[in-house]
């Protein structure tokens, strides 16, 4: 009885054609990515940019607004 290590019976496990199948099905799906993607145009570039630094900003102020909320308010109504 051969034991799990057996290099005989992992290799009957493992089916390399298919590992080979699988490995250039996903390279021939990046590869249509590639294909399809392009360049922004500066339009469309600007417009991203500006979405992304106000969601940046949204998210910092928002932080911001918790730590204010729970920590310095506090102190303030305290009177510490």
């Amino acid at each position: 009885m051969p034991f799990i290590g057996d290099g005989e019976t992992l290799a009957k496990r493992i089916d390399s054609r298919a590992l080979d199948s699988s490995i250039s099905k996903k390279i021939s799906e990046y590869m249509r990515i590639i294909k399809l993607a392009r360049k922004p145009s500066k339009e469309e570039f600007n417009m991203i940019s500006k979405v992304c630094i106000m969601g940046a900003l949204l998210i910092g102020l928002i932080g911001f607004s918790l730590y204010f909320v729970l920590s310095i308010l506090p102190q303030l109504l305290i009177g510490k």
